[in-house]
């Protein structure tokens, strides 16, 4: 991974492109860094002095230019690349790009951005940008931006894609006192992108929490594996645009970016234990609690308030969250009594009354915090003749400190709950207006102790026939189609996964012998690479018996080529009928994503698989706990359970085929997309039933697998 410790802490920074012209890029670049702690070198060939500093007509001619620890270069894009190589020759390794003009913009713009990158590759350069807004470190009053705003000194370190999030966060920061480490605004990300500022931050001892605005992931497989390293020490909270199809198509038009599938990052985000933030809101919520707050032991909290309305306002978030309303129990509840009117009721949530003065909240929380069922705490007040928030805000934060207890706080009023939040920030204390806000920062920091608790598995090596996997395979290159179906379900089979006796017959009396050695009903598919799906024109029967299998074999060719005439049709699968009773149907499925790779999905299946569109979604390569997850997380996970007095199925079965089946696409990246539906679940085992999957001809490989071949 390449060092970026040296962006953030230069002694020596050149802006190339300084000027002392009103309203330019070059001029606000020297002004932001007027409180930086090192020397500033400003470079401009038409220009002797900028704001009464010496000026250097080029990088080389600034004495000693190899001591540069940092290069902000604001030139027009015509000549960047040129100043760019010029920088990279005077030894100097840290660059930082604010110039547009170049991917984002197409054509010349992307040859400039490919010279950047061959410059960047040649001298080994740190490079971020183009298209930026800038880098800020916080302790060294270092700010290479144009953008107005000064944020506060603090432990948070911040990431965007977009320049102007960063810009308008700026001065949402200094006015509600949110402290930053780090900023990073990444530009076109030609050479350095947000994987290598998560490498990063994730190594700095003072970057507590990582938060990052992305419109693109580029390499989802190392993103997932880098991020998966960071998060076990350093929580990462995200928000993801372009999660509809409308955002996407406006995220791929902006920094040149293309968006993928939003199943894919969601389950890539989930995999690489990365909190996600739906708005801008939740991001700098999250980041603000998990910066100052230790995490829920558990999930059961409580409630103090002087106001019943807040108080079941916040009762109610608290249920549709996955935190609980903690029971005080028997011993806290007398300790209450105690402190109490005789009018309050000592349950949680707990209401002290709007008559509460300081003594009274402090002596509630402190017994509430005491507790040994409860985990962390909520604390409204609205504001009374008989409270000062000024006070409450010091004992809240000192009992915080005391007992080390997660607290979020809802002061609701004005100017004075206002001077309040600030004291409490200083704890390390965040205030909401909104109780709903308060809960949900309150549940992240439970959801990043699952994180921190998750214990990561290498996904399982199954014993496999890969060689004569890769033989079925080639069937479609040489019959020089794409797709292949049941006439390709030996694949499954070379790779572990169950499937019924079958074979595949070219006319009806090879179909009746083909059922008379099944021995049984049998179900009747049509094969055709032109036909997808089957059932949607009359191409399955089940439960045929021997003596209709001729007739049902005629039946079905003649729909296929009524439905197409030009179709290719391979012949009729024949298989031995599986008993439906106590069976449900999933659907085991595979689509390759272009930032992530494979991404694998579960669900209810059958013919009504896109109808409840119940799925679980991760991302190839997968682990028996992964496996595992996604069968608990679809809705029908009960009728596999065992709900309502059903026989459980065979569950482990199913956690085994979806390992089984990410081993495949992993070993056969050719594989654009697989489909096993159903995949007939049953007390008694589990069974693939049809397969359809497309293949990338060109990926395949031709020669000889060895064993660590794909």
């Amino acid at each position: 991974m390449p060092d970026l410790s040296g962006l953030f802490t230069p002694d020596r920074v050149a802006i190339i492109g300084a000027n002392d012209e009103e309203g330019s890029v070059g001029r606000a670049l020297l002004k932001n860094l007027s409180s930086f702690d090192g020397d500033v070198i400003p470079v401009n060939p038409n220009l002797e002095t900028v704001l009464g500093c010496e000026c250097y007509s080029a990088i080389g001619d600034v004495p000693d230019a190899a001591s540069i620890d940092l290069a902000v270069v604001a030139v027009p894009a015509t000549v960047a690349v040129d100043v760019v190589r010029q920088i990279g020759n005077a030894g100097i390794t840290d660059v930082v790009i604010i110039t547009a003009g170049f991917s984002e913009t197409g054509g010349e713009g992307e040859k400039r951005e490919q010279e950047l990158i061959d410059i960047a590759e040649e001298y080994d350069l740190n490079l971020v940008g183009p298209n930026c807004i800038g880098i800020i470190s916080t302790p060294s009053g270092l700010n290479a931006t144009f953008v107005r705003g000064e944020p506060p000194v603090g432990s948070i370190s911040f990431m965007s894609q977009s320049g102007a999030l960063i810009a308008a966060v700026l001065g949402w920061a200094a006015q509600h006192g949110v402290g930053f480490k780090d900023i990073a605004s990444l530009g076109n990300e030609a050479v350095l992108d947000e994987i290598d500022f998560i490498e990063e931050w994730g190594d700095d001892p003072d970057t507590d929490v990582i938060l990052a605005y992305l419109e693109d992931i580029d390499d989802g497989q190392r993103f997932i594996k880098t991020a998966r390293d960071v998060t076990r020490e350093t929580p990462i909270v995200v928000i993801k645009s372009g999660r509809t199809e409308a955002g996407a198509e406006a995220a791929a038009s902006h920094t040149g970016s293309i968006a993928g599938s939003e199943d894919a990052y969601e389950a890539g985000l989930h995999q690489a234990g990365i909190l996600r933030a739906m708005n801008i809101e939740e991001v700098f919520d999250y980041g603000q609690v998990l910066a100052g707050q230790p995490l829920l032991e558990d999930d059961d909290i409580a409630v103090v308030t002087n106001g019943g309305g807040p108080g079941v306002l916040t009762t109610d978030a608290v249920s549709d969250s996955r935190l609980r309303i903690a029971e005080f129990g028997d011993g806290v509840g007398a300790e209450l009594a105690d402190v109490l009117p005789g009018e309050a009721d000592v349950a949680n949530p707990l209401d002290i009354i709007g008559d509460a003065d300081i003594d009274r909240f402090r002596e509630s929380l402190d017994i509430v915090l005491s507790g040994e069922s409860v985990a962390g705490a909520i604390v409204l007040c609205v504001p009374t003749e008989t409270l000062g928030f000024d006070d409450l805000a010091d004992a809240i934060g000192d009992l915080q400190g005391r007992h080390e207890k997660p607290v979020v706080t809802c002061l609701m009023g004005g100017e004075e709950a206002d001077r309040a939040a600030n004291t409490l920030e200083s704890y390390g204390i965040p205030n909401y207006f909104d109780p709903e806000r308060a809960v949900s920062s309150l549940e992240v920091l439970a959801k990043y102790r699952d994180v921190t608790e998750r214990e990561y598995e290498s996904p399982e090596a199954f014993d496999i026939e890969k060689e004569r996997a890769r033989e079925i395979l080639l069937q479609a290159a040489e019959r020089d189609v794409a797709h292949l179906g049941v006439e390709a379900v030996e694949l499954l089979d070379a790779y572990g996964i169950p499937i019924p006796p079958s074979d595949l017959a070219e006319s009806a009396s090879e179909a009746e012998s083909i059922a008379e050695e099944i021995g049984g009903p049998v179900a009747m598919k049509i094969v055709s690479p032109d036909i997808l799906h089957k059932s949607d024109i009359g191409g399955v029967e089940v439960d045929v018996p021997i003596e209709a299998v001729r007739g049902t074999y005629r039946t079905l060719r003649e729909r296929a080529i009524d439905h197409d005439s030009d179709a290719t049709v391979l012949g009729v699968q024949i298989q031995e009928f599986v008993d439906p009773d106590e069976s449900t149907e999933t659907i085991v499925g595979v689509k390759r994503d272009p930032q992530f790779g494979h991404l694998m999905m579960f669900g209810l299946g059958g013919i009504f698989v896109q109808v409840f569109d119940d799925t679980a979604f991760r991302v190839a390569p997968i682990s028996e706990r992964e496996a595992r997850e996604m069968t608990e997380e679809i809705q029908a996970a009960p009728m596999l359970q065992g709900a309502r007095g059903r026989t459980p199925a065979d569950v482990d079965g199913v956690v085994e085929i979806i390992q089984r089946i990410s081993q495949l696409v992993t070993d056969f990246p050719a594989i654009t997309e697989l489909d096993i539906n159903p995949l007939v679940v049953s007390p008694e085992g589990v069974h693939a039933i049809d397969l359809r999957l497309t293949v990338d001809r060109e990926a395949l490989p031709v020669g000889k697998l060895r064993e660590t071949d794909g």
